[in-house]
């Protein structure tokens, strides 16, 4: 467990990963309770609001991002990779309790005078600066890009409702299909639905368990969802842009905002 833990500690530090100490407890939160209200952290109200009651709270402009939403999700994907990095240094540097905290923290300085280092070595300032950038953006991009298909504008369960776990982790989670070519660009997470009934499955052998997860599925009278990248990223869109008009003025008139003096 400590050799395992250690090789974690370093991929993560040396990969732009968020902090190993609150990562895990995220992601044992989402699997234990994928998309349902107060459980799971991943639909928590941020940037974007998942859930009408988190959007209808939104006022000034964040109302006004919160109604576009659903077309302002991709352009926003590039600031997420900052603000992982943002997120990662201010729960290292914090007061509460975390495992390994010194060892994670020197890695992941090490990390950036290396990285830095490297960059303004042999680029000119200003060009260090643009690199920097655009490899942050990209990695937050493709973040939220690869994660965003796997749950979003899947069905919400309600903080009082109760699920067996097959029901909780299949209605909640949708497939990707493409086969070899989504396998390596997701990196397995294309098979969601299976990634979340056996977490601990090598990726490599969820395209095996997909068959018989599927064929259970079927039996069972359990929604099995799995569609193109494209027709995901599409619901994903409309899903946010329909939870987007709970922060819409009632008072405001569609007419009366075109027939408005400018």
């Amino acid at each position: 467990m400590a050799i395992r833990r250690s090789l974690r500690l370093l991929r993560r530090s040396s990969l732009s990963i968020p902090d190993l100490a609150v990562w895990p407890n995220l992601e044992l939160s989402h699997h234990a309770n994928p998309n349902k209200i107060g459980k799971d952290p991943d639909i928590e109200s941020g940037a974007i609001s998942f859930v009408d009651e988190s959007a209808a709270t939104r006022s000034g402009v964040r109302a006004w991002i919160t109604r576009r939403q659903g077309y302002l999700f991709f352009p926003m994907l590039p600031l997420e990779g900052l603000n992982l990095h943002v997120q990662a240094i201010r729960r290292l540097s914090s007061r509460a309790r975390l495992e390994g905290r010194w060892i994670e923290l020197g890695m992941l300085m090490a990390r950036f005078m290396i990285y830095f280092g490297l960059i303004f070595w042999l680029l000119p300032f200003g060009m260090a600066w643009a690199f920097i950038g655009v490899q942050v953006a990209v990695f937050g991009l493709y973040m939220g890009a690869t994660f965003a298909p796997n749950h979003k504008g899947m069905p919400i369960i309600p903080a009082d409702v109760k699920l067996d776990f097959l029901n909780k982790q299949v209605r909640t989670s949708r497939n990707i299909a493409g086969g070899w070519w989504a396998t390596i660009l997701m990196g397995g997470l294309n098979y969601q639905i299976e990634h979340h009934l056996f977490p601990s499955m090598p990726r490599p052998h969820l395209r095996a368990a997909r068959m018989l997860v599927r064929e259970h599925c079927r039996s069972n009278d359990v929604p099995y969802v799995e569609t193109t990248l494209v027709s995901s990223y599409r619901t994903v869109i409309g899903y946010l842009n329909r939870v987007g008009l709970a922060a819409r003025d009632p008072f405001d008139c569609g007419l009366a905002s075109q027939l408005r003096p400018r």
